[in-house]
């Protein structure tokens, strides 16, 4: 089966940090936290059932803009999602900063 995007446009309250978050139909996470939840299968499908807050782990450059790295404090997923343009620039450093200390 051939994974298609599923464009939805939400807002949301962060669960982690209280954050009120304007949804554009490609927010996947809350711009200054950076957590996400898990609740797709493929972008915007809303199928996964585990629901499970993702921790931002890592973060990586690529060409313009950053990768971040999430993984479900529930079930272990992990997946990575492209940073956006309203992303706290001092939590992509403070993770950046924080991956690179651990062992």
């Amino acid at each position: 089966m051939a994974q298609t995007f599923k464009r939805h446009i939400e807002n949301f309250t962060c669960e982690h940090c209280g954050e009120k978050v304007e949804g554009n139909g490609y927010t996947n996470h809350c711009s200054q936290c950076l957590w996400s939840k898990h609740v797709d299968v493929h972008p915007g499908d809303r199928a996964a059932t585990c629901g499970g807050l993702m921790e931002p782990i890592h973060v990586s450059s690529k060409k313009d803009s950053y990768v971040i790295t999430h993984r479900c404090v529930t079930c272990g997923y992990e997946k990575n999602n492209e940073s956006a343009t309203d992303d706290s620039v001092d939590e992509l450093i403070r993770v950046a900063r924080r991956a690179v200390s651990k062992p």
